[in-house]
């Protein structure tokens, strides 16, 4: 067991690999906040390119910071439970080594737990910023206004209850590369999921994600798996079997090449995965099939006018939504009841 904290309220927790040249900005953005009584956990899994350096100078000017060193590389799934196992809040909140928080964003969330007891989970929408930091894309404020099994807000920007962590099971490594989507649906047969409808976090798009640095083969599969689990959950079904027996496919969803790409697209880079698609993926006469390969070839061929479509269509998509109240968290709807 790590050793007690002076009894701060919220554990924030944060695990490192290899998030040069972004790590200050989203250390500082903690340090910054406006509710600064936390201890910040942060776990080094296993990096390389200078992190770990980075990190002791970290520590070293602020009492909060209690840092953890890996020996060997643990993962997405398997760092994000060793990190929050060392922290030592009732209350955790969780932040990306490549994103930055707002100011308030800790303040605000922790009030809304201590008001509402009944909520297990709260994240907050974000814009999407580039390398550089600029921002290239507003709140998809739509996304909390429609029914979907998928969360509204980003994995970073989350701050929930310890106990019911524990009682959830913590992060699944069976669900490499959409854990955090796997955990929130279990939390959510606990208490409720609500979204702060205001951009308290900003969303790096780089070529630093875990998923671009990963075997291609391995990360297609892992997406393929969430979309077979979220079509069991669509036909009222549950999912655990399918993570039990789960292996690798000789096709995949072709929404996996879009999920893939998107990242590549917003970091300002050119995915180029329509010929991949045609190999691996799973192509049939239908909309999802239309769509993938449409998508993947305009990537391919021009993806700064994709992204500006894009951009455009989430506009559209949040001006037909309706603007929501900045005072009145959002309750995560699901397009059926969880099984």
């Amino acid at each position: 067991m790590p050793p007690e904290s002076q009894h701060a309220p919220v554990s924030v927790v944060m695990p490192v690999h290899n998030a040069l040249p972004y790590l200050d900005a989203a250390i500082q953005s903690i340090l910054d906040q406006s509710f600064r009584d936390f201890e910040f956990v942060i776990y080094d899994d296993g990096s390389t390119d200078g992190s770990t350096d980075a990190l002791r100078q970290w520590a070293a000017r602020d009492e909060r910071i209690r840092l953890v060193f890996g020996t060997r590389n643990l993962g997405p799934a398997g760092s994000s439970n060793f990190v929050v196992e060392q922290s030592t809040a009732p209350i955790v909140a969780r932040m990306d080594a490549d994103d930055i928080s707002h100011p308030d964003r800790l303040a605000e969330q922790i009030a809304l737990l201590e008001a509402r007891p009944g909520v297990a989970l709260v994240g907050t929408l974000s814009d999407v910023i580039d390398s550089t930091g600029r921002l290239i894309r507003g709140p998809d404020t739509w996304r909390i206004r429609g029914k979907s099994w998928f969360a509204p807000f980003p994995h970073g920007s989350i701050m929930y209850h310890r106990t019911l962590f524990q009682q959830a099971g913590g992060y699944r490594a069976q669900c490499e590369f959409w854990e955090d989507q796997d955990l929130f649906l279990r939390i959510a047969r606990l208490g409720e999921i609500v979204t702060i409808p205001r951009a308290l976090y900003q969303h790096r798009q780089s070529q630093v994600s875990t998923r671009l640095n990963s075997g291609r083969a391995r990360v297609e599969n892992a997406i393929d798996l969430m979309f077979r689990c979220m079509a069991r959950l669509e036909s009222g079904q549950a999912y655990d079997d399918l993570i039990a027996k789960s292996s690798a496919r000789r096709t995949v969803d072709p929404r996996a090449f879009i999920s893939i790409g998107s990242l590549q697209l917003w970091s300002g880079g050119r995915p180029r995965l329509f010929r991949r698609l045609i190999r691996s993926g799973r192509i049939g006469l239908n909309l999802r099939s239309a769509l993938s390969l449409l998508w993947t070839a305009w990537a391919s061929i021009s993806p700064g006018s994709l992204r500006g479509f894009l951009g455009l269509y989430a506009r559209w998509r949040n001006a037909r939504a309706g603007r929501p109240e900045c005072d009145t968290p959002v309750p995560w709807q699901f397009p059926g009841p969880l099984p």
